[in-house]
Formats: C-alpha cells, structure tokens, sequence
C-alpha cells in the first residue's frame, strides 16, 4: 500500500474532469442553441455555416432590393395612369375641336383645356420622385428623337423608318375624285382652248379609247341627258360627238359609262404656262374652287403631309421631293393622266423632323448575394413629358378643324408611348415579383441547410447532457471512495 500516489484517485479526477468538459460542452450547445460555438466544435462545418450565412444575408437584402425595386416601378406606373387618362382626355377634345359645329371661339375654349393638360403632364414628369429619385423626367443630357410621321387622312400608304418618311398614293386621272384636309376635289380637265378641253374629256371619258358614235350610249352634260348618236337631233336628245362643243364649254361637268370630267371654267389661268397666265402655278379653277389640277392636288397632299408630320417637333418639316413612276405625269400628258395610267404611283418622301428632350433614365436592380453582373435587372424609363411624347405645342384652334383632326394622330402615338412604357414597367414588376418569391425560397432552403450544419440538436443534446451529469455525479462518487481507500494505511501504523 502506498501513500505518495493514489492512482484510484487520480484516474477518477482524471475522468471526472473529462466528464465535466463534456458537460460544459454539452451546457454551452443547450443554452446557446448552437451546436458549433467556436471554430474548435468543428472547424470544416463552420467554414461552409458561415458561407451559407453569407449567402442568405445577402439574399434577404436582395429581396428587400426587388421589394424596393417594386415600390418605385408601381410608383411611375401610378402616374403613368394619370398621363394616360390626360391624354384620353385630349384625345376626346381633339376630336371634339374637329367638329364642324364649333366655331373659332369654341376651339379657343377646347385649346385652353389642351394646354392645362399638357402643363400638368410635363408638371407629373417633372416631380414623379421615388426616394428622391426622379422618375419620369428622364436622366442627365440630351437626346434627339424622330417626330412620328402621319399620312394626314390621305388615300395611300406610308412608310417610315428612323428618319424618313414615304408617302405613296395612286397617280391621279383627270376626272378623279380626291378628298385631301376633309374637302373633296375633281381633277378637272385642262387645255389650251374649249376644243382642246373637250377633245381631252373625251379620252378621259373613253379610257384613252374613241367613243363610238352610234353605240346608244348615254352621255349626260350638266345633269341633262343625251344618247350618242351619228347626227344630232335636239329634240330626241340625240348628240354627236362632233357637235358637242355645242353643249359643253368651259366649266361643264361631263359623265359618260360611269366616269365623270370637269373642264375648267379660266382657260388663262389653267391653260398651258404662258407670260400672262400668272396664276398657272395655282392650279384652281376661279369659279370653282373644288376643280384643281394634278399638280396642285399634289401640292396639296404635300402640304397635309407636312402639317400632320410637323406636330410635336421643333420645326416644321421641310421640303418633300416628289417622284413619279411615269415621266408623263411631270409634263401633265392627258394620255398618261387617264385612268390607263392607275397604276402608276406617286410618291411623296421628306425627312422627319426632331424633338429635344431627356436622356432615358437606367438604373439597376441587384437581386442576388454575388457580384455576377447576371443578379442586376435593368430598369429604363423614358423622359415623358410632353416634348417626348410628340404633343408639345400642339395646337387645335383653327378656322377650319384640321389641326384637331391631325391633333388626333399625334395624341394617339403619345398614348402608344405611355402603353408601351407601361406595359414595360408592368413586365418588369411581374419580373421582380417573381425573383422575390425565388430568393425567398433559396433563403428558407439554405436555412434549414445552414440549421443543420450550426444549429443543435436539443433532443440529441439532453440526451449527452443527462449522460455526461450522471457521469459526472458518479465520478464525484468514485473519486471521493478513491480518497477513501489510503485511510486503511493508518490502521497499520497504529
């Protein structure tokens, strides 16, 4: 027996103190929660908690991100609701101006709507803000846009692209009927004397073809009724053809096989140039303002053109080049003017006039934890004041209704412009709604991954907990039975 080293006493400290180690470890775990505590409770599934952790803090700000990103689309959104009810608005004054029944004075009152109108709609773009960002008013700089070009209500097709615009329509035949700025015209028919004029009737009236003069055939002069005849007969209303300078002159309406002609009444005025015919160049008949020739039509068209094309831009738009399929139409060649010739097409090009207005305004949206530019969802809105929505001046008081009706076109782009920046705004909402719903998914899953991994397991843990403090209780049994058993060595010595 010895008493230098008790070795039943050091082996139940020895476990006693790992018992109690234990039991602290275990505390720790149960009052903390956490399974892993210091590096040291596992160094490897510490490493890849706090990469998760990474993860899904940064993932909870990207959804508050996307949330925020929501937040400021619905903001502009909302106000584009109200540009687009103003510009309904306009839209029903526009074509109320373009009523006939309203006189000069009415339009002023519709035009003083107009204009408050517009004010606003630049006064929301100007102070549309979301966390101090404006919203609406485009981005720092300047940019040129391309005015929308409009047909004016004319009977053709047009064709734009970035900066130019073609107009085409069918050439037209002396005798046809033309509506340009709500008038309808007759392209009448032209020469050098009354016989001439009738001569050149008479190949409208037959398509380029002789009229047969014993076919039977009904021809109506000013509204009275003749039957084409060899001979003339006043009193059967027989006609020749030779004889029909003596019913129609200057300024008889002639139909003939379902086709209608005007001669014009001012043979000077009308005729071919001369020194004296000052007003050639005008092309209208001086009694009868609806008779125009091919030329002055055409400068008509033109003009319509460039007054529907030149609303909403910062001038007006200039000069439009004229191009005929068939060289005779320039030289106003009866023969090429009939209706032999409805097939070739004039056209009309000019090039669209601009408009100064903001930069679009781009920002970002980060929606993921990592710095992959692919986490970044773009979001541009576009300057919508009235300058970038083509309506900026736009005018419907004039004597006679036109501006109103091509107001109506320029109005209607404009809508199309805020429909389509709002149909974006929309797509990107849906967009970020969905990209929240996805983030909050990977955030719940990487949890309960990240849970897994740092988390205890408190069922498992009171389990160690109970086992090591009943290991514990019976080490400090053992060690104090340990201590016990030298006491024998003094009965010796005594």
């Amino acid at each position: 027996m010895v008493v230098q080293h008790n070795m039943q006493a050091s082996n139940a400290s020895r476990m006693l103190n790992i018992t109690s180690g234990a039991q602290a470890k275990s505390t720790e775990k149960l009052s903390s929660g956490y399974r892993i505590n210091r590096a040291a409770d596992d160094a490897a599934g510490l490493s890849i908690s706090e990469k998760m952790r990474k993860q899904i803090r940064g993932l909870d700000q990207a959804s508050t991100n996307a949330q925020d990103g929501v937040s400021a689309v619905q903001t502009a959104e909302g106000a584009l609701t109200e540009v687009h009810s103003m510009l309904q608005r306009m839209n029903e004054l526009a074509v109320q101006a373009s009523n006939g029944t309203n006189s000069e004075s009415d339009r002023a009152s519709i035009q003083d709507e107009i204009n408050q109108l517009t004010t606003e709609i630049d006064r929301v773009a100007e102070t549309t803000k979301f966390n101090e960002t404006y919203l609406l008013k485009g981005d720092y700089g300047k940019k040129t846009i391309n005015i929308k070009a409009h047909d004016a209500g004319l009977d053709g097709t047009l064709t734009q692209n970035t900066t130019k615009a073609t107009f085409t329509v069918k050439a037209l035949s002396m005798g046809d009927q033309v509506t340009i700025g709500g008038t309808q015209y007759t392209i009448g028919v032209s020469g050098d004397t009354t016989t001439n004029m009738l001569t050149n009737a008479k190949i409208v009236l037959g398509n380029g073809q002789a009229i047969d003069p014993g076919n039977g055939e009904v021809f109506k002069i000013d509204g009275k009724s003749f039957t084409i005849a060899g001979t003339t007969n006043v009193d059967t209303s027989e006609l020749a053809m030779s004889d029909l300078d003596k019913f129609a002159s200057n300024g008889s309406t002639i139909e003939y096989n379902g086709k209608s002609v005007t001669l014009f009444n001012d043979l000077g005025e009308h005729g071919p140039e001369t020194d004296a015919a000052k007003k050639t160049v005008e092309g209208i008949d001086s009694k009868n303002k609806t008779v125009i020739t091919q030329a002055k039509a055409y400068e008509l068209m033109a003009n319509e053109l460039r007054a529907a094309s030149s609303i909403g831009a910062d001038e007006v738009v200039g000069t439009i080049t004229q191009k005929y399929d068939n060289n005779a139409l320039q030289k106003n060649d009866v023969n090429a003017l009939t209706s032999n010739a409805n097939d070739t097409k004039v056209t009309f090009t000019f090039a669209k006039k601009t408009a100064e207005v903001q930069n679009d305004l781009n920002f970002n949206l980060h929606v993921g934890s990592d710095a992959d530019m692919t986490n970044k969802i773009g979001v541009t809105i576009a300057d919508m004041s009235s300058a970038s929505l083509g309506i900026q001046g736009l005018n419907v008081a004039d004597a006679t209704g036109k501006a109103a009706t091509y107001a109506i076109d320029a109005i209607s782009d404009a809508i199309s412009t805020v429909s389509a920046q709002r149909g974006s705004l929309g797509a990107i909402q849906n967009r970020l709604e969905h990209t929240i719903a996805n983030v909050d998914n990977v955030v719940e899953n990487t949890n309960a991954a990240e849970s897994r991994i740092r988390d205890t397991d408190m069922a498992d843990e009171m389990v160690n907990y109970s086992k090591n403090n009943i290991l514990q209780q019976a080490g400090q049994a053992m060690l104090a039975q340990a201590n016990q058993s030298t006491q024998g060595v003094l009965s010796i010595l005594g």
